[in-house]
């Protein structure tokens, strides 16, 4: 009875079925026998992801769940069309990492120690920048409503505000600030308005800036005479606002007048701030050079956004520098720094033109040298002088032009040592209001020495070991460890959201490189 010839036995080639090995140079020995008939004969999972967000395996080999043909035996174990799917899935970037990311989209970053240096550094410069972009918007509100506000503002006039103090909230240089309030849907509103004093210009492209915490915003605008229960500090008709000489209201003129809406109150100015400060200028000198570092450091901020804007400022001087209240914070802290007078406010700059015949005569050509640029529109030069004499009013350290240059000399007038911040400011100062504009430092510059200063390397980092740039780099990657670190330990102990000396501690460490530090450092522990 003849019988049909056994069938060939299938070879099963399980060297194409298994991965490569060099796919696990990482990892010590070959992979266990029982990973051929377990692991691999099931196809891989996608990996969950929320609803709308995007899955790491391209749509065309994502595995189908769907009934198909039957998988023959050669198919079931190895599918190497899948596994070739997790191998060149585009390996996910820092900013798109989270502590719920899938493990197999991990294990294509985990492949050497330095692929992973570099995953978990730039997952903490994505952490800074997103924690600096969310503490932005807790300060200034959401950009959104800020539009829905303008356009909600547009075409309105005294009759849609009401008048919440009669009395100046705060004086600068160049305008008058009123407390009002505006009716959002179901919210009150505080708003200032702002009424430019006669001869200052107008102030109208304010509302083509972009958002910065250190400059003015303007969200509204009319002309329309003054309410009579407002008068300008200095008018005519403040001196006959006594109760037994006071007209009816509509047998008061009052002028009409510019009216700007910005959504920042200011309760005082620079100016105000430094008459007040002296005494704890003298007992508490370290806290509050810091906090004169940290203002500083806003008006560098903000000089720096006017430049990108092609803009510059007309009249800068502690008159138009406003101080406005941040965002309350715990109460425990906030008992503290009420206590000693430091709490850190927003410093906006607000005047952006000339206040009109404000120049004043040269007394000798080297002052008319320094001063061309201070008297002129906006002038790279100018900034730098006036940041520099601005140190020196905020420490209480009476100087002007005249004084500086009384002799041919670079003696500039001195600084007191009372603080670890002392010797940094005269040394800034020194730079801002040097004789050759070649040396001097720019608002840049400044901005990174300010930073130096607050936040260190500090000169004892170079004590024991020489300046290098791996140093640098190497303590920035710490120092972002620890912040980071830092914020959390704030937020589990419950001391509230970050607040405005944490954002510009987030903008300096999200932005700096070693090189920058090293430059700085020169010019600085020169």
């Amino acid at each position: 009875d003849p019988r049909p010839p056994p069938l060939p036995k299938k070879q099963l080639q399980r060297a194409e079925s298994l991965p490569e090995q060099r796919s696990f140079q990482h990892c010590q020995g070959d992979p266990p026998p029982w990973t051929s008939s377990i692991l691999y004969s099931i196809p891989p999972s996608c990996p969950q992801h929320e609803a709308g967000a995007p899955s790491s395996i391209p749509p065309r080999d994502r595995p189908s769940w769907e009934p198909k043909k039957p998988l023959t035996k050669s198919q079931s174990l190895g599918e190497p069309v899948a596994w070739s799917s997790l191998q060149n899935a585009p390996s996910p970037s820092p900013e798109d990492l989270t502590f719920g990311t899938a493990d197999g989209e991990l294990g294509q970053l985990l492949q050497s120690p330095a692929g992973v240096c570099r995953m978990v550094l730039g997952c903490q410069a994505a952490a800074l920048a997103r924690l600096s972009a969310r503490i932005q918007d807790e300060l200034l509100g959401p950009e959104e409503q800020q539009q829905l506000l303008q356009a909600e503002l547009a075409g309105k006039r005294w009759a849609a505000l009401s008048i919440l103090d009669p009395e100046p909230c705060c004086e600068s240089g160049d305008a008058c600030y009123f407390r009002v309030g505006f009716a959002f849907g179901q919210t009150q509103l505080e708003f200032a308005a702002k009424v430019p004093k006669t001869g200052c210009t107008s102030l109208g492209v304010q509302s083509s800036f972009g958002a910065h915490c250190s400059i003015q915003r303007l969200i509204g605008r009319f002309t329309d005479h003054l309410p009579p229960e407002l008068v300008l500090p200095g008018s005519p008709g403040e001196q006959n606002q006594s109760p037994s000489r006071q007209e009816p209201a509509h047998l008061t003129t009052q002028p009409v007048v510019q009216v700007l809406i910005s959504p920042e109150v200011p309760y005082q100015t620079l100016a105000d701030f430094m008459k007040g400060s002296q005494s704890l200028h003298r007992t508490s000198p370290g806290h509050y050079e810091r906090l004169a570092c940290l203002l500083l450091l806003q008006v560098c901020m903000g000089l720096e956004h006017l430049r990108v804007q092609n803009m510059g400022q007309g009249d800068l001087c502690p008159e138009n520098l406003l101080l406005v209240q941040c965002p309350s914070r715990p109460q425990s802290q906030k008992g503290q720094e009420a206590a000693l007078g430091l709490s850190l406010p927003r410093l906006l700059i607000s005047s952006f033109f000339k206040v009109k015949d404000k120049q004043r005569p040269c007394s000798t050509s080297q002052e008319q040298d320094w001063t061309e640029g201070l008297a002129a529109p906006p002038s790279a030069a100018a900034d730098e002088l006036k940041v520099g004499m601005l140190i020196y009013q905020i420490l209480h350290v009476n100087i002007s032009l005249e004084k500086a240059l009384g002799f041919r000399s670079n003696r500039l007038p001195e600084i007191p040592s009372l603080s670890i911040y002392s010797t940094g400011l005269k040394r800034l100062a020194t730079l801002l209001l040097h004789r050759d504009p070649c040396k001097r430092v720019s608002i840049e510059q400044a901005r990174s020495i300010l930073q130096v200063l607050l936040w260190g390397p500090r000169q004892e980092l170079f004590a024991r070991t020489k300046k290098t740039l791996p140093l640098l780099q190497s303590w920035l990657e710490v120092k972002r460890a620890l912040l980071l670190l830092k914020f959390a330990e704030n937020s589990a102990g419950g001391l509230g959201s970050p607040g405005l000396e944490e954002w510009l501690c987030c903008q300096y460490f999200k932005d700096v490189t070693e090189h920058t530090l090293y430059q700085v450092t020169q010019a600085l522990y020169a």
